[in-house]
């Protein structure tokens, strides 16, 4: 089948013109780095559409295949079946100098990434294409993007799903029907460089422990170690640093590889010492003790007050000198994912009718203690919302279920244009995609290069004054599935839905996009926090180079170049992280009034029906910006869209919430 069809014009498509592969693995887990790849499928197609190659092969792996209900794929039945290092030059044959593409795209290239490197091959895969990320800039109007739900609105047969095979053929067609809408709209494709992933990183790495307990506040002179309590050490030490830790940890102490103001001792031999740890424990008047004292200390650790939701065992002191083994997680197959997606994508919608929460209590921005020097624009007054207690359904207004893009203006202009959008029921777009239904256009915004696109498309275009009392037909658009995403002010809260009353989803999403025309770089980051809004350790920190901590509890998807994802596992995050906090930064000098607005989504994984959306503009200077943040209210959680700016970079914000940052 080709690219081409009768409604097409060829000449538009020559943008989207690649030799592409398109891949499919079923896998026996989630996580790359400890799960291996049951079977592939890889098809390549032309720069025209047309199919010239295919190939599939079940793979023995040498572990337990995992979901077997899922996917099909006993131990019996793979049993013979090549392993991936005797296949790897002819898949990799097939990859190269292609663009990759898959439904979920990091998903299938970080397997493939990890089956390369133990076969100690390069991966030859230069960009890939997700057709999740392409289907969130076109925007058809389907429930969902899962590939299924997308094969059926383009008319593409599926035979046997979770089958890598057929799984593969319906991608092709289902990229075939979105490269041709995509170029109906004029989008670019979210196409990311892959870098060379075949390096010794791909290890597995054991999940660090977080510790059980509250945080009891400072070492008093005298006084003794209390478990919960933050303890850094710095400089050299006698007993070797790697058993300190682990003596301190199995004791109950929360180690720490940075020192803030929550901080309850400093460990060290030369409290004169130079370090960053030792500079900021003076500054804040940190105890600090040296490495006897602390030993001393060690073998009467008393009781702490455990985090909610802790194991009662975990409460138990152990003996001096024992070690606790890091708790690993339990393993969580892909069942769980489609299970969960599958309930929640039904209950986000029925929940969001009747949960939206902005107690005023919960509408307050919140933001880490910084240094005096760090210049901050302050919050915007939160947009006046329903009354402490009241659980408002959908809000509505003359632009409910409609998707308003603003063109041109001065950037304050702009700001004010999407904030009376929101305030009249609609969803401010940043970018073109076909769930827009109206255009405004400001000063300066008829010169816009998607304005002849708009007009081929016959969308409303309307001048500023239209926003005053906007009069739309009944012949006009507004499709009800769109209806169904909670339109969140800046400091807007909702409640996530629980899952048929046991929990929160397995992974909750948020993802961040931005204008596609946007000249630089921005990054997408997470933090864990825990009670006093401090990461527990460094690799709570996630971003481009740490891209998933060490429990894999969070984890940061790239889905396009204006587009990345931060996936969270409710059910698995330690009783001691109170808050996961996303934000933005731009690597370099210009500032978020350059860049406009930014779009945050949230649902529960990243194919299901979306629960809660903002648009959210900073002011004109700010270079970090904190997008949204989920939170734990009592036994339940909690998602709010932040929108606070800040003038300063990423490594000042970081340092806020107690990451270590080299200078």
């Amino acid at each position: 089948m080709s690219l081409t069809s009768a409604a097409t014009d060829p000449s538009v498509l020559r943008d989207y013109a690649f030799e592409w592969a398109l891949v499919d693995v079923e896998t026996s887990g989630l996580v790359p780095r400890r799960d291996r790849v049951l079977s592939v499928a890889v098809v390549t197609l032309g720069p025209d559409g047309e199919q010239t190659g295919e190939f599939s092969t079940l793979l023995d792996p040498g572990c337990d295949p995992g979901p077997v209900h899922v996917h099909g794929l006993t131990a019996e039945r793979l049993r013979g079946a090549p392993a991936f290092e005797q296949v790897a030059e002819r898949i990799g044959a097939l990859l190269e100098g292609r663009v990759l593409v898959a439904h979920n795209a990091q998903f299938d290239y970080d397997f493939l990434a990890h089956e390369f490197a133990r076969a100690g091959l390069r991966l030859p895969v230069a960009r890939r294409l997700c057709t999740l990320a392409l289907n969130r800039r076109v925007d058809p109007p389907t429930d969902d993007l899962r590939l299924g739900t997308l094969a059926a609105h383009y008319g593409v047969p599926q035979m046997k799903a979770h089958d890598a095979l057929d799984d593969t053929r319906v991608l092709a067609g289902v990229l075939r029907a979105s490269l041709r809408e995509a170029a109906q709209l004029d989008l670019s494709l979210p196409l990311v460089a892959c870098p060379p992933r075949q390096d010794a990183r791909f290890a597995p790495k054991p999940p660090k422990t977080p510790c059980a307990f509250r945080n009891p506040g400072r070492l008093t002179a005298g006084g003794p170690l209390v478990q919960g309590m933050k303890v850094a050490v710095t400089g050299e030490t006698v007993t070797a640093r790697a058993d300190l830790l682990l003596r301190a940890a199995a004791a109950g102490l929360n180690m720490v590889s940075s020192v803030s103001r929550h901080t309850s001792a400093l460990v060290t031999n030369d409290p004169e010492a130079g370090s960053a740890k030792a500079r900021r424990a003076r500054t804040e008047g940190v105890p600090v003790i040296d490495e006897a004292a602390f030993l001393r200390l060690l073998g009467d650790v008393r009781p702490g007050v455990p985090h909610e939701g802790a194991q009662p065992e975990s409460a138990a002191v152990p003996s001096p000198g024992s070690a606790a083994l890091p708790a690993v997680p339990t393993p969580r197959g892909p069942e769980a994912v489609v299970a969960a997606e599958a309930v929640m994508a039904a209950e986000a919608v029925m929940a969001a009718e009747a949960v939206m929460a902005a107690e005023a209590a919960d509408t307050e921005v919140a933001a880490p203690a910084l240094p005096d020097s760090a210049a901050r624009t302050e919050p915007a007054p939160p947009a006046a919302g329903p009354k402490p207690g009241r659980r408002p359904g959908k809000p509505r207004g003359p632009l409910s279920g409609r998707r308003v893009l603003v063109l041109g203006g001065t950037h304050p202009d702009a700001v004010a244009a999407r904030t009376r959008v929101v305030e009249l029921g609609g969803a401010a777009a940043i970018n073109l995609s076909a769930g827009v239904t109206d255009v405004v256009v400001l000063d300066g915004g008829d010169s816009d290069r998607r304005l002849p696109r708009i007009s081929a498309l016959l969308l409303p275009v309307h001048d500023a004054a239209w926003l005053v009392a906007p009069v739309v037909t009944a012949t006009e658009r507004a499709d009800e599935r769109r209806t169904a995403a909670h339109v969140l002010p800046r400091g807007g809260v909702v409640d996530l839905p629980l899952q048929r009353g046991r929990g929160p989803a397995h992974r909750w999403t948020v993802t961040a996009s931005w204008a596609q025309q946007t000249a630089c770089e921005i990054d997408v980051v997470a933090f864990v926090l825990d009670e006093d809004e401090q990461v527990s350790f460094d690799e709570d920190f996630v971003f481009y180079g740490a891209p998933e901590n060490p429990g894999g509890t969070v984890r940061l998807l790239s889905d396009g170049p204006t587009e990345q994802t931060v996936s969270v596992d409710l059910a698995t995050l330690p009783p001691s992280a109170r808050k996961v906090v996303i934000a933005a930064a731009i690597d370099g000098s210009p500032a978020f009034g350059d860049v406009g607005a930014l779009h945050i989504v949230s649902g529960p994984g990243s194919s299901a029906a979306a629960l809660a959306q903002a648009t959210l503009d900073a002011a004109t200077t700010e270079r970090t910006m904190l997008l949204a943040e989920i939170y734990r209210r009592e036994r339940s959680w909690r998602l709010r869209a932040v929108g606070q700016g800040y003038d300063h970079g990423l490594g000042v914000l970081a340092r806020g919430y107690g990451v270590e940052v080299a200078d």
